[in-house]
């Protein structure tokens, strides 16, 4: 059975609504979602904040919580110890110089496509495979595609044109719902993800598989170290188990003569 995602539910101060949207999602058929705290340090000054944490009701059910810097100049993507409170992090680069920078170096998670105005670059296949093959993950969201129709336009353009360099590889689809009636059931948005030029397989997986490996690629990050532990055994198993045949006391003396 699937489990289906929505990485993208954006803050608000008004706690209320925040909860609503977070439930309205568990009805829907969502297992996670992540509150999005969007940052913009070029306006905005003041110190990072550790994200506030909102749970929702509905069992088994997990809220995680994700910060998205606006892209202005490179130095915003520092490895910053405030980035580590958060579960995921997100850059929208607003270059294409840093767009490439987002792809190749910066330390995130997820890359986000403009859904409101148009792309104002190109998205160039080598930046592109570089942030796939480092485990970096290009976002689309869909509420904007329902607010209006001139950024509808923009949103499927955008999408097409990612999609063209990507070839459906590591993309998720989110929302960035501010209230519960922007939301959408998850086989809604797999179907919305061919007007974005995704394949059925890889519209349903941008809600699902793709969002597991976004959330460990998250974890990852936040540790600074994948290790995966094994042990390489001295003897083939056949030789292991003829010694093992051999009573204790033979064994033994067969050892000490080597």
């Amino acid at each position: 059975m699937a489990v289906f995602m929505d990485f993208n539910i954006s803050y608000t101060t008004d706690k209320k609504r925040l909860q609503s949207v977070i439930e309205t999602a568990a009805h829907l058929g969502y297992s996670t979602v992540a509150i999005n705290y969007v940052v913009d340090l070029e306006q905005n000054k003041q110190a990072l904040c550790p994200p506030d944490f909102v749970q929702g009701k509905s069992r088994p059910f997990k809220v995680l919580n994700r910060l998205t810097v606006v892209a202005s100049r490179a130095a915003h993507f520092k490895p910053l110890r405030e980035y580590k409170a958060y579960d995921l992090v997100a850059a929208y680069p607003k270059t294409e110089k840093l767009f490439h920078a987002a792809c190749m170096e910066f330390t995130i998670d997820i890359i986000c496509v403009a859904a409101t105005e148009k792309q104002p670059f190109f998205f160039k296949r080598s930046s592109v495979n570089g942030a796939i093959e480092r485990g970096v993950f290009f976002e689309v969201r869909y509420t904007p595609a329902i607010r209006d129709s001139t950024m509808r336009r923009h949103t499927i353009a955008n999408a097409l044109n990612l999609m063209e360099a990507c070839k459906g590889k590591n993309v998720i689809v989110t929302s960035g719902a501010e209230k519960p009636l922007e939301l959408r059931g998850p086989y809604d948005i797999a179907n919305l993800g061919l007007l974005f030029g995704l394949s059925e397989e890889d519209g349903k997986a941008a809600i699902s598989t793709n969002c597991r490996a976004v959330h460990l690629h998250g974890e990852t990050r936040k540790t600074a170290l994948g290790i995966v532990h094994s042990m390489k055994s001295e003897q083939p198993l056949t030789e292991r188990q003829e010694k093992e045949d051999v009573p204790a006391s033979k064994r033994a003396k067969i050892e000490m003569a080597q």
